[in-house]
């Protein structure tokens, strides 16, 4: 049931990935740092009980022409419950076919310091790619690149091809709603 909030949660990571670097680093572009970055989702069933989840594993580089690619390990959807996680990831992502969310995104120049950001991002997420906007907040400093949502995206579940896995799980969990529209918030960190 919490699948397609980690589904919208990806997307925001995704989107936030699109901030560049300055011209002032070195050629070859920065490296996503995994264990630096974060991709968190919230997730309502029952019409008021919120749950914050995780996208556990990404994986994404920004060149130094700006192109800023990430990759949303859906299998690593992680909302604290097993039988959930793999109820998302089969019924909801159906992380056999579709094992991956990517964001794409052609992004701007980013000074050293602190800068806010907007823009829009390419998601490609259980087979459907959809255009969507974004605002950040990037630090550059020491090599490093933090980019973090300056407000959730949102992401709905209808524009994903998503609805029926959403309604499979409130059957699952025998559940009276789960809400199909998902705000996901990143903290996205690159490094050379």
């Amino acid at each position: 049931m919490n699948k397609l909030l980690k589904l919208f949660l990806l997307s925001l990571t995704i989107t936030t990935s699109q901030v560049s670097f300055g011209a002032s680093h070195s050629k070859g572009g920065m490296m996503l740092d995994n264990a630096l970055s974060t991709l968190s989702f919230v997730s309502v069933k029952k019409g008021t009980a919120g749950e914050a989840h995780t996208i556990d594993k990404l994986s994404g580089s920004l060149s130094d022409a700006g192109e800023l690619s990430v990759s949303l390990d859906l299998a690593s959807v992680n909302t604290k419950i097993e039988i959930r996680d793999e109820r998302m990831q089969k019924v909801l992502f159906e992380t056999g076919a579709n094992p991956t969310a990517t964001v794409t995104a052609k992004v701007g120049k980013v000074a050293d310091g602190v800068s806010r950001v907007t823009g829009s991002l390419e998601l490609n997420l259980h087979g459907v790619k959809k255009s969507l906007d974004f605002e950040a907040i990037a630090v550059m400093s020491g090599g490093k690149l933090v980019v973090s949502s300056a407000k959730p995206i949102i992401i709905k579940a209808a524009d994903f091809g998503l609805e029926s896995g959403i309604a499979k799980l409130q059957e699952l969990a025998k559940l009276p709603s789960i809400a199909t529209v998902v705000p996901v918030s990143f903290v996205l960190t690159f490094s050379k």
